[in-house]
């Protein structure tokens, strides 16, 4: 067996005309063009790195894009003030706030001032609590495009067993919440997990967001099992490689994603497409009708 690679630049493609279309719905509507605010505070390279794929993927679709950089010392009070200061900002849609924060400032005064409207990335309690009672929210980008990839690519997720490996709140639990909102049954692994193994040989998919490197090795899954690949570790020599054993378990798996190019530019465009959802949101004053921009055909959209 010879798994497939299920490569995110196809259903990249499909989302561009996804978020091109919304753009124009958006503007008919009287809202205004979609923009988002990248807020950095200090310098970190991976940050840096997101914020430039994200740069590239928004000037594809037309998005415009506002880099915040506030110095290392930033206060507390300080990050509050910009945090306010961007909610109140009617020329801006969405706002994202690159993580990690320096030591000094916690990542739960982001939660507790951000806007939910424009929260873009789905991390404040309002779109949380609504992502788990199923209501409409603003979606995490990373897990939300991982069900992207798995439909685009017609992998089955009701009645199939999902194990995740993973439990942060912006990748494994939101994810756990997507995939059982499509009635899959789902196993969450972590750290503590005694048989990591015993898990996800039970699964006829396996999802990863641990950051560990080559954590799935091809005798932990059952043969013909479908590995979603959400890690991203570099290492000592300059590599980028995910948390899957790729090479040795291409032929063990049915299908996989690759790291770099699998589910990478996916959560880049579903970002995109957050940031017009959240223009929606700016439009109405509530999250009720930020699904809208997940529909394609306006036939769907009741």
């Amino acid at each position: 067996m010879t798994a497939q690679i299920l490569k995110g630049a196809e259903v990249a493609a499909s989302l561009r005309a996804n978020v091109t279309e919304s753009i124009a719905r958006l503007t008919a509507q009287g809202g205004r063009l979609p923009a988002l605010a990248t807020l950095m505070v200090g310098e970190n390279p991976s940050s840096e790195a997101y914020r430039s794929s994200i740069v590239r993927t928004f000037k594809r679709v037309g998005i415009a894009h506002h880099p915040i950089d506030l110095p290392e010392a930033t206060t507390e009070a300080e990050l509050i003030e910009t945090l306010v200061s961007l909610n109140n900002d009617e020329t801006v849609t969405g706002v994202l706030t690159l993580m990690p924060l320096p030591d000094h400032l916690r990542a739960e005064t982001v939660l507790e001032h951000l806007s939910p409207l424009k929260d873009v990335d789905g991390i404040t309690p309002t779109n949380a609590g609504r992502l788990h009672m199923g209501l409409p929210s603003l979606h995490p980008s990373t897990p939300q495009g991982g069900i992207e990839l798995l439909d685009h690519f017609g992998i089955e997720l009701d009645g199939t067993d999902v194990t995740v490996v993973g439990r942060s709140n912006v990748v494994g639990r939101p994810l756990a919440s997507l995939l059982m909102q499509r009635h899959a049954t789902v196993t969450i692994c972590h750290t503590h997990t005694a048989d990591l193994a015993a898990h996800t040989r039970r699964a006829g998919i396996v999802c990863l967001a641990a950051g560990s490197p080559h954590l799935l090795t091809a005798d932990m899954i059952t043969p013909g099992a479908v590995v979603i690949d959400f890690g991203v570790n570099v290492l000592d020599d300059g590599r980028m490689v995910g948390d899957a054993d790729f090479d040795n378990l291409l032929e063990v798996a049915s299908a996989i994603t690759p790291v770099p190019g699998g589910t990478g530019p996916v959560t880049a465009l579903v970002l995109a497409r957050n940031t017009v959802a959240a223009g929606f949101a700016c439009l109405t004053g509530d999250l009720d009708h930020v699904d809208v921009v997940r529909f394609r055909d306006p036939a769907m959209i009741s």
